[in-house]
This record gives structure tokens, sequence and C-alpha cells, in this order.
């Protein structure tokens, strides 16, 4: 993305930052920072947006929509908060949702949509897109002028006041200012960048000065506890303005954003991202790579580096997103995370800017296209909503069966609908505004004599500096080929086409003459000649239909053909377990489209790309192999007897024993014999596996005394796979409530029981017991609440059931604080009488 040298890009490349930043009003420049080198230079640089065009697919579907968005939305109704921020008059209506007046993070979906005009018009030249990012900086420079009549800094631009970021400094809590900050400051960026906008500059070098004189302020320590609070990507939009003015002040206020909690353990190669929310590190990790470009020690590019590795590796979905509920979990556990709040769209929109920029670096590297082209295409691509006209995104591309493409239940959003013109703008609300505009930045990109092809698409690329034009045709995925010609022009080059690990037997044509290479997958088909009007070179691709198991559960597959991840569609029924797959049945359908039918749970379903599966149920994880033998029925026993070691043992004979962990201790006063204890703070029981694997009908059964109030979510106990199915019992629900409940399909799946919390202090009997859709809750031998309508059941869960608890959640809950004794595990429902029976057991 290198537009022809504007005014202050020209200053910049000749080397005269201090004019630059004079015109800016920016004062002295400054040296690089003492431990700044040389940039690094990149082996392959993208092409201008200017240089490709999007030929007819549905990329340039998306993209259409995407403008037409961008050339609707009310630039006053966004700058209303703006203006009424430093007192400057507005009679808009304000906007909704994540834009709100009252809502902490407004004002990001203006830095949003600066980059989504700058975007949308270099790929296009509709100079509509361009009038309009003029005219909304324009508005921008107004409020920043008025800022100090208001009584903030000068610089300061924002729709909040400054003082939320007194309170960030303070540590009383505030949303995430620095994330709005960096949203405007990056939007200026790319108006100045790509729409040759040189008011953006001024505007956002006064901001960074702003943002310089802040942040100059804080000690190491207090500027570390700042960064505990998203910030967004304030190193990379740094790093920006170094490369735009050449001025090392910017590396040095770039760098205070370093976190060292995260940044430090990557640096050494480790994961320690379980429990981090996911797209508070990603923008992170890609400044991090861009300080290293911009001269800065090689720390930063091995943090960026094993960040995406860890990540990809250890972290991702099967269509390429990562995180469950915004949050990274623990490493190499997918079919255990698996809801409708998987692969957050902002996630992947942030992970294909640093693998992009890995990819410069490291062009023969075809895995880190792989993984752009499958998020591309399963992802990115579906996040918009093809039937509306303005483009609508959703939030999270959910991976629980029965999933539903929507947005989340948040500022009055509808939990089952797309983004809306007004009354949403979430972070993936915006995110979206720039992925739908900048389809064509990774296509191709080029060096002195390569023209590499990285991804097939339909699109020409105009390379101006050899005078030569491709044009690339292609129906793919639907179609295994692509067709590249010179549709102008004659110059000496190499043509370097990415050869997919995913696809075998790649064959290629020149002009209709077979060529004998072979490429192997995961390598770069090269071909060296003087290019001439004409020239056609056609790469078959052949494709397979593969299933890809999770790493914690093999047994639970994705399917895929090629890199397209297939989705079973379930129109407007929602499965509420992940249906069982024979794959030996997936069949492709006669015709060029991806459609593919396959039987599961003994009925026929359609499988089609992920990417096409909208306002409708599907699936994309899928059970597979041979269920599993309904359970004894007396499945385990653990009287806790026991006063020494850790194990529990099982008295049915039937060998499943338990073991103590973390703080659990022994106690000779239980209710029935010894107990239990547990401490409340790492304090629990491990389960056997598969306690009820394949039932069907199940009870539970148990006494337990808590020692004063529950901790919130806390549980009694917990069986399952993992968050996406289990079933638990807590003594206090975020209700309030003593709460029952089973999901096959993560939290939004759960059916529940709910009852008056349980007393404290005393002895305490408590039963679940299930069978034939009905399950009912008990407390000392009463019933205290039931379901009819239930129809999750432990078989449900999948072959393994590898997670059981006493005294601990599959989340990150607090453990329970208390005692438990005489715990049962049965195979069948048990009747009202026997849990009465139970329950007036007595220690004699």
């Amino acid at each position: 993305m290198t537009p022809p040298l504007g005014r202050r890009q020209f200053i910049a490349a000749t080397g005269t930052a201090s004019a630059a930043l004079a015109l800016a009003g920016g004062g002295q420049a400054h040296a690089a920072p003492a431990g700044a080198g040389p940039a690094a230079t990149p082996r392959v640089r993208p092409f201008p947006l200017t240089a490709v065009t999007l030929l007819d697919s549905p990329f340039r579907d998306n993209q259409r929509r995407n403008s037409a968005y961008l050339r609707f939305v009310d630039l006053d109704r966004l700058l209303h908060t703006f203006r009424t921020n430093v007192g400057l008059p507005s009679s808009a209506e304000p906007c909704g949702g994540w834009e709100g007046p009252a809502v902490e993070l407004r004002g990001h979906s203006t830095g949003h949509l600066l980059s989504g005009l700058a975007l949308a018009y270099a790929n296009t030249g509709e100079r509509a897109l361009r009038d309009r990012g003029r005219t909304l900086v324009a508005e921008l420079a107004a409020c920043q002028a008025a800022s100090p009549a208001a009584g903030f800094n000068k610089g300061y631009l924002s729709a909040f006041p400054e003082s939320f970021f007194d309170r960030l400094e303070a540590g009383t809590g505030v949303w995430a200012p620095y994330y709005t900050i960096h949203k405007i400051m990056a939007g200026l960026v790319e108006q100045y960048r790509l729409a040759g906008n040189d008011q953006a500059l001024d505007v956002v070098l006064q901001q960074a000065q702003w943002v310089d004189a802040r942040t100059s302020k804080l000690s190491y320590e207090q500027m570390q506890r700042v960064l505990e609070t998203e910030f967004g990507g304030m190193n990379d939009v740094l790093a920006d303005l170094h490369a735009l003015t050449g001025d090392g002040r910017w590396l040095d206020v770039a760098e205070r954003f370093t976190h060292a909690r995260v940044f430090d353990p990557l640096a050494r190669g480790e994961d320690r991202l379980a429990g981090l929310h996911a797209n508070t590190q990603i923008p992170k990790m890609v400044g991090a790579l861009r300080l290293w470009e911009e001269g800065l020690p090689e720390r930063y590019r091995t943090i960026a580096a094993n960040f995406w590795q860890i990540v990809t590796d250890h972290h991702s979905y099967v269509i390429g997103g990562n995180s469950n509920g915004e949050a990274f979990h623990e490493p190499d556990v997918v079919a255990g995370q698996l809801s409708d709040s998987t692969c957050e769209n902002c996630n992947s929109y942030n992970m294909l800017k640093l693998t992009r920029l890995l990819h410069f670096h490291a062009p023969e590297r075809t895995d880190l296209l792989d993984h752009y082209e499958r998020t591309l295409f399963n992802q990115m691509l579906g996040e918009q909503d093809p039937d509306s006209a303005h483009g609508f995104n959703i939030y999270y591309t959910g991976l629980a069966p029965g999933s539903f493409k929507r947005q989340p239940s948040f500022m009055g959003t509808d939990p089952n609908a797309y983004s809306t013109d007004y009354d949403n703008f979430s972070c993936d609300h915006g995110t979206g505004m720039e992925t739908q505009a900048k389809f064509a930045d990774t296509i191709y990109t080029h060096d002195d004599r390569d023209l590499l092809v990285n991804l097939f698409v339909p699109s020409q690329v105009d390379w101006r500096e050899q005078g030569i034009t491709w044009r690339q045709t292609t129906g793919f995925p639907d179609r295994p080929r692509t067709t590249l010609t010179v549709t102008s022009g004659r110059a000496t080059h190499r043509l370097r086409i990415r050869i997919p690990s995913w696809t075998s037997g790649a064959r290629a044509t020149l002009s209709g003459r077979a060529l004998p290479d072979r490429p192997a997958p995961g390598s770069l088909l090269t071909l060296q000649r003087t290019w001439r009007t004409g020239d056609r070179v056609e790469v078959t691709l052949p494709m397979r239909t593969v299933v890809e198991p999770t790493p914690d559960d093999p047994e639970v597959q994705a399917v895929l053909h090629g890199p397209v991840v297939l989705a079973g569609a379930y129109g407007d029924r929602a499965n509420p377990w992940l249906p069982r797959l024979d794959t030996t049945t997936v069949r492709k359908e006669h015709g060029s489209t991806l459609r593919f039918t396959a039987r599961a749970d003994d009925e026929d379903v359609t499988l089609l790309p992920i990417a096409r599966v909208h306002h409708q149920h599907y699936s994309v994880y899928w059970l597979t192999g041979e269920p599993p033998p309904p359970p004894p029925e007396f499945a385990a026993w653990h009287r806790f007897d026991e006063t020494s070691g850790t194990v529990a043992a099982d008295a049915t004979g039937n060998g499943k024993v338990a073991q103590l962990a973390g703080g659990a201790s022994w106690s000779a006063s239980g209710r029935i014999g010894g107990a239990v204890v547990l401490d409340g703070t790492d304090g629990h029981v491990a389960l056997a596996e598969d306690l009820l694997a394949g039932a069907s009908a199940y009870a539970l059964a148990a006494w337990v005394r808590l020692d004063g109030e529950p901790g919130a979510w806390s549980r009694i106990f917990d069986l399952g796979t993992g968050v996406t199915a289990n079933l638990f019992l807590t003594p206090l629900s975020g209700d309030g409530t003593l709460r029952y409940a089973i999901t096959a399909g993560g939290a939004g799946g759960e059916q529940r029981i709910e009852a008056d919390p349980l007393p404290t202090d005393r002895w305490v009997h408590v039963a679940v017991t299930y069978g034939d859709g009905i399950a009912v809750l008990y407390v000392d031998g009463a019933e205290a609440g039931r379901n009819a309508n239930v129809t999750v059941e432990p078989r449900h869960f999948g072959n393994h059931i590898r997670a059981g608890y006493i005294g601990r959640s599959q989340y990150a809950d607090p453990y329970l604080k208390g005692a438990v004794d005489d715990f049962r595990v049965y195979g069948r429902a048990l009747s009202a009488a026997e849990v009465a029976a139970l329950a007036e057991a007595s220690s004699s």
C-alpha cells in the first residue's frame, strides 16, 4: 500500500523530517533512540492498492456492499460526540450501541471509518469516498482545535473527556481509552498515506504529541499499570509516524507501550496466553514487528514471530480464528472450547495484519499464506451478511453446535442479528469496514525481479515499474485452478505461485503447453522468462476432502475440501449437541459448486462452505467414531473415609478412583464417617475419566457443607469435556440461585434447573437425577426444582468425558470452600424414594 508520494511523503522520503514537523506544528525533530538501527528491509513488498483491481467474485461483492455503507453512514451522527465533547454545537441524532453518548468507547468507529474510506478509495479510485474522508478529517481537526478551550491539553482529540486518562492512570477503572485513540490515529495515518490528505498528518502529529506529553510524565511502573488496560496498536501507529517523518521521537513514545508482562514470556518462547483477552494482545504484536522494522532490536521481531506461531499452532480453530469468549484459553483445547462466542472477527483482522507483515520478510514460508488463505476464505469472507445492502458484519463466528452468525447481546443488539446502520458499532462492525475494503492488499507481492501470486482471487495487478499487467481469472475454490494472463506489456521477471500445503499433484501449463515441473505442496512454482502480452499460465491445484481432528479430542473433527471448511446446514433447527458424522458418507454433489452431502445422527445433511452459510444454524465440528457404551447402573461411589494419601477409593468395585488435588484434605468428621475438605483456593477432587460417557440416564448425589457464603459459580460437581459440554451444580449462580445445568454447546446452550440457595455451615444432601427428558434437583431429599424439557444427555458430550471435578469448575471460576461426603454417580435415574433414602442416611 504505497501510493504516489504526496507533499509530506516527499519531505519524509528526502530526509527533511524536521521540515515536516515544522509544517505540522510539531517542533523539533528528535534523533532515533539509542537502541535503534537501520530499518529492516523487507524481502518482498506489497503493491499499492491502486495497482490491484478486484474482478467479479464474492470478494468484490463484499467490497461493493461495504462501500455502499461507507457512502451512506451519516458523518454528523458519528461526529456528534466529538463536537459535544469540546463544546461545539451539534444537532445530529446520537448513534447507538458502542457509539452511544454514555459509552466509554465512543469514537472508535470514526477511526475505523477513516481507515475504511481511505482503503476503499485507494482500491476503487471512487472520489466520493476520498471526499468523505476529507470532510471527516477537517471536522476532526476543528474538534482538536477546540480542545484547549474545553479544558483539554493541546492536541487532544476524542469523543470522550481527557479525564478518562486520569482514571486510567489512577487505576480507578475505565474501558479502553488508548484503544480508541489508536483507532483515530490509525485512521488519520491511512487518510494521509492512501488518500493523500495532508491535513490528516497535521492532526495525527498533534495527537501524537499529546500522547507523548501524557505518557512522558509516568514512571515505568505507572506506565506498565496503564498497559494492563487494552490500548490497541499504539506502538504500531507510532512506528508508522516514525516511518512517515523519520523522527526518532515516535519510536521513544512507541516503546513506552511495550507491555512487559505479555512481551517477556513471548521473547523466551513461552506460552502464557491462557486467560488473556485475545484482541488486546494481537495489535501489540503487529506493533512489535513494526518497531523491529523501524530499526529497534531483534527482540521485537522474536516476540511477534513467537506469538504468531503459538497462536496458530496451539490456540486456533479450523477456520483460522482464535479465542472463546474473546479470551485465549489453555493451549491445544479446541473441542473443549466450542461456543457461540468463538473466533472474534477483530482477532482475525489483526492476525492477518501480523501474518502479512511476517510474509514480507519470509516470502518462502507458504505456511504463513496458508493460514492467511484459510482465515480469509472461511472467516473474513463470511463475516458479512450477503443479503444486506450495507454489508453488515457479525461479531463472532460461532463454532458451537447449532451456531448462528450473529451479534452478541450487548447494548440492546439482537443476539441473532448482524450489525445495523446505527445501533451497533461494535469493534467488529469497525474492523469489518476495513476488512471488506482491503481484500486486494495481499493477493500479490513483489521484489525487484519477482511477482508472487499469494492468493487465488479474481483480480488484475498493474506492475508499473516493470510495465506489465497480469490478470488472474479463477473460480477458486469451486474450481481448483487459476489462470494468469499477461494482458499488456513485456517484461523479464520471475513469476512465483504459491503451491498450498493442502494440494497434491499440482500441475501447470504455459500457453497451453504442459510444464514438466511437479511442484511439491508447500512450495513455490517458479517460472522465469520474458513475458509478453497473451502469455498464459494455468495452474491446477487438486483438492482433497479431509477431516481435521481437534488436538484435545481426536474424535471431534471438522471437514475440509482443500482449504475450505464445510459446515452442516441445519436451517431453522438448532442442534444442542455435536452431530455424530459418518465420515465415510461425505460426498461432493455433481457440478462446480462446493456442495456436499453426508449422514449425521442417522439423517442426511448438506455441507456447505462456512463462509456461505448465513441466516441458518450450522455445525462445523462433528463427533466421529463409535459411541461409548452406557455406564454401569452404579458407576462410582466415594465415601471419603480415607485418612491419608491422595486417592479416594471407588466403593462400587468399578475402579473409578478419584484424586485429591491442591488444597484438598481429609477430615474424620464427615456426614457419614470421613469427608474431604476443600479450602476454597485450589482444593478439589479430580474424578475418574468417562464416569458418565454414553449415559442417557444418570444421577449424582452427595452431602455438602458450605463454609460461609459460596463464591459465585463455584461448583459442588462438574463433569464434561471443557466449556463446550458439561453438567454441573453450583451453589451460587449469577442470578443468586442454586443451579443445575447441562449443555453440549457451551454456556449459551445450557438447560437448567434453578432453586433457592443452600443453607451454609451445616450438612445438606443434594442430588440430581435424569431420565426420559426429565431432570429433577433435590435438596435434603425433597424436590427443589425440575426441568421436563431436557434434551441434552452425557452421551452427547462425545466419546470421552475427560474432566470431572468435585469443588472445581471447567471454567476459571472460584473453588468451593467447604466439605463433601458420600459422593455417588449412577448410570440410571434414581426415584424420589431412593433419593429420600440417601438423604436420611446418618453417621450410624
